[in-house]
């Protein structure tokens, strides 16, 4: 029988991460290079981390590397998937990561979030690196994958991509209703095109060998205002935001082998709050 650790076991797999020098971008990046995998961070700021360090390559491991991508363009797409490919020589995993994610909890603009005054260009802005970002990522490079007859993408959603907004999480005192501040429209729709994109792809390459699931996490905590921070531990069952290493596990099942028959599905991983 074949040993369970043996089936998380990563080695010498390459791993696409966009949105890979974000906080969870770093933390996916981690578990690849834990379970003995390549880690690739695409994203388009590459000043966040510095690659040449020996701190990066002992997080990361020493064949890790960032590159510079914008999603958003098919040719930037096309260049990364040619530079993994001259580097690595295979890709073997795709974490579609990336997200604009406004932090309304902490902007002044309190009226831009509101539906009703939602610009159009911060729509076509969300979506196109949330959206076609995942979706462009998943033509060019799973193509490659379905080349290769193999291959795994992993799309990260989220709980709101489950469930809707707590807009009364948001709110500030004294402002009038029609100045709160909100969680934005496109948070919402990406996150739940993410989960259509995954049962689309999954069921489109499941003949080519590509398994495609989707992961949707809770709220981390990364230092937002305490009472941010206890109005929505109190919508959570286990009474907390998660820290930011507690989705690795998750990332490494549904990249590794250990999830060899499950595709097409929705992880969630949030405290309980969508159960509730």
């Amino acid at each position: 029988m074949r040993k369970v650790d043996s089936m998380f076991d990563l080695t010498g797999r390459v791993a696409i991460i966009t949105g890979g020098t974000g906080l969870l971008g770093q933390q996916h990046g981690e578990a690849i290079a834990g379970a003995g995998g390549i880690p690739v961070l695409a994203d388009i700021r590459t000043d966040v981390v510095d690659s040449s360090s020996a701190a990066f390559r002992e997080r990361f491991g020493p064949e890790a590397c960032v590159l510079q991508t914008d999603i958003t363009h098919p040719e930037s797409v096309r260049a990364l998937l040619a530079e993994v490919l001259r580097r690595y020589g295979r890709v073997d995993i795709l974490i579609n990561n990336a997200a604009n994610n406004p932090k309304m909890e902490k902007t002044a603009e309190v009226e831009f979030s509101r539906l009703e005054n939602f610009p159009l260009k911060q729509w076509q802005d969300d979506l196109a690196v949330g959206l076609t970002g995942a979706f462009l990522c998943a033509q060019v490079i799973g193509s490659e994958m379905a080349r290769r007859g193999s291959g795994v993408i992993v799309n990260v959603s989220s709980d709101l991509g489950v469930i809707a907004p707590d807009q009364r999480l948001y709110r500030k005192p004294g402002l009038p209703a029609d100045r709160q501040p909100v969680k934005p429209v496109t948070y919402s729709v990406v996150k739940t095109g993410l989960i259509g994109l995954t049962r689309y792809l999954a069921t489109y390459w499941a003949e080519a060998g590509i398994r495609v699931n989707a992961i949707s996490p809770g709220g981390v905590y990364n230092n937002q205002p305490d009472d941010f921070v206890a109005r929505l531990a109190n919508l959570i069952p286990l009474g907390r935001m998660a820290k930011a290493d507690e989705y690795q596990a998750a990332i490494l099942f549904l990249c590794s082998d250990a999830s060899s028959y499950m595709t097409g599905q929705n992880l969630v991983v949030d405290g309980g709050r969508s159960c509730w």
